[in-house]
Formats: C-alpha cells, sequence, structure tokens
C-alpha cells in the first residue's frame, strides 16, 4: 500500500486552476455560448451574419485567453517551462491537423488534444485547444470568420479531458479506455458545435432544414438536428473513429512522455527561500 501511495505522490497532476482561473474560464465559456447561440433567437431582418460578429468574438477572444494564462500563472506557478511545452504542444497539433483535414474528416490532432488535456489541466487545456486552432489556421490558410469559432470549440474540447475524474489514480486501460470514449463523444460534440455556426447562414435555401428566424427556438432546433445528421455525421464519424483508435494505440506511449515531461517540469513546484547551510555561509 505503502509503494501504491508513493506512486502516486510522484504522479504529475494537472496545473490546478484557482477561483481567478476559474472566473475567467466561465466568463470564456458565457462569451462563448452567447457567440454560439445569438443567431437561434434572431429574427431574419436583423442581419445576422457570423461574418460581421466573428471579428468582434476574436477581438473579446484574444485578452480572455490571455486572462487564463496570466489567472493560471499566477495561482499555480506556471514559469516558462509550462509557456514553453505549450508552445511545442500547439505546434505539433497543428503540423498534425493538414495531415488528415479534408479526408474523410480524418484530423489525428484532436487525440493528442484530448491526452494532453488529460495531463496538464481543464485550464492549461483550454488555452492549448485555442492557441493550436489559431497556429493552425495560420499554418493552413483557414482564416475567416469561423476561426474564432474553432477555437473555442477546440478549447472546450481540450479542456473537457482535463476536466475528466481520477487524474491522479487512474491509469492503465481504465483510463485508455475513458479518454477514448471522451474522444469519441466530444469528437461529434465538437462536429455539432461548429455545424452551428454555420447553420444560420444557409437559410435562404429554403429547404426543410434550414434556419428560418420566424420560427420559433423548438422548431429550429429539430431542422438543425436534422440538419446535422445528413450533413454532417458521417464526416464527424470518422474523426471519432480515427481518435479512438490513436488513443488507443499511441495513449500510452504518448500519455508516458507527456507525464515525464511534466514531471521534470515542476510546473506545481513553489520556489523556497530559508536560511542558507552553514557550509554555504561565507567565513
Amino acid at each position: 500500500m505503502k509503494a501504491v501511495d508513493d506512486v502516486t505522490a510522484r504522479a504529475p497532476r494537472p496545473v490546478r486552476l484557482g477561483p481567478k482561473s476559474v472566473a475567467v474560464l466561465l466568463l470564456t465559456g458565457a462569451v462563448g455560448v452567447v457567440a454560439f447561440g445569438w443567431p437561434l433567437l434572431a429574427d431574419t431582418g436583423s442581419g445576422l451574419a457570423h461574418a460581421r460578429d466573428a471579428p468582434w468574438l476574436f477581438a473579446a477572444l484574444l485578452p480572455l485567453l490571455v486572462g487564463v494564462v496570466v489567472a493560471t500563472i499566477s495561482e499555480s506557478g506556471m514559469d516558462a517551462k509550462a509557456v514553453a511545452m505549450l508552445g511545442v504542444l500547439a505546434a505539433v497539433g497543428a503540423a498534425l491537423r493538414p495531415l488528415g483535414a479534408g479526408t474523410a474528416g480524418l484530423e489525428p490532432m484532436f487525440f493528442l488534444m484530448v491526452l494532453s488535456g488529460r495531463v496538464l489541466g481543464p485550464g492549461f487545456g483550454f488555452v492549448l485547444g485555442s492557441v493550436t486552432m489559431f497556429a493552425s489556421a495560420l499554418l493552413t490558410g483557414g482564416v475567416g470568420p469561423w476561426m474564432p469559432f474553432q477555437m473555442l470549440s477546440m478549447g472546450w474540447f481540450t479542456m473537457g479531458a482535463g476536466l475528466l475524474p481520477g487524474p491522479g489514480r487512474l491509469r492503465g486501460r481504465a483510463e485508455l479506455a475513458m479518454l477514448a470514449v471522451y474522444g469519441c463523444v466530444a469528437a461529434f460534440a465538437y462536429g455539432a458545435v461548429m455545424n452551428l455556426q454555420g447553420w444560420p447562414l444557409i437559410a435562404g435555401l429554403g429547404s426543410g432544414i434550414s434556419f428560418d428566424g420566424n420560427d420559433p427556438l423548438n422548431e429550429n432546433l429539430v431542422r438543425f438536428v436534422a440538419y446535422y445528421l445528413t450533413t454532417s455525421l458521417g464526416w464527424d464519424l470518422g474523426r471519432a473513429v480515427l481518435t479512438v483508435v490513436l488513443t488507443l494505440t499511441l495513449g500510452p506511449t504518448l500519455l508516458k512522455a507527456l507525464r515525464r515531461a511534466t514531471r521534470r517540469a515542476a510546473f506545481d513546484a513553489r520556489a523556497a527561500f530559508g536560511e542558507p547551510e552553514a557550509a554555504d555561509r561565507p567565513s
């Protein structure tokens, strides 16, 4: 029993969230929910278009991301090593995305976000997901009105992995199974949320699955479900299957590497200053 406790004590723990970090994340989430959902409550004469509100959302999102980083640094003792790891993981994720994007929804970056969020925690995960999507957009030329919405969605996706239970004790097959299930469900959720961002823009098509600002919210939600099932479900299935396969096959190795790097970086270690030892005192 003591050996197990010692291993658990040495295991790296996710970067903890303090009250400031939680407050900024909640504010960011509220902004994101409003940004995604307001077209559902708008009428056809409101001139709704995410192409118009996207620059404002991007302008609001950047300081909120900085706020999450600053709050986490001030409350958990994160330093330049954590920022460097954030940059490395974001670069790797941005490089992975073009490998499969555009091919049946196969996007290998999602499994990296799941494992990184699991090891490094929800606050770090949210920033990592958002920054990775931003870097990917710059790398692939995918900058457009959808980009801030992708940043929010990927931030939520990665943060969710950091909120899964048992980060300090759950290991082995049980943990991999949990991460695979989460990756599968969250891959569909990511696709659904991103479809919600673009769906109101097809209102002029006049089909039975198009948004109609003159109809009540419940009828538009039924239309949205039909729209998602007929246009995006197959695409998201490829993303979900690839995420599950990569998590179960490469997950153990990558989890060990991330935890080893986190342990050596010692993000949660705080500097302690005390009296110098007798041998170190000047004579």
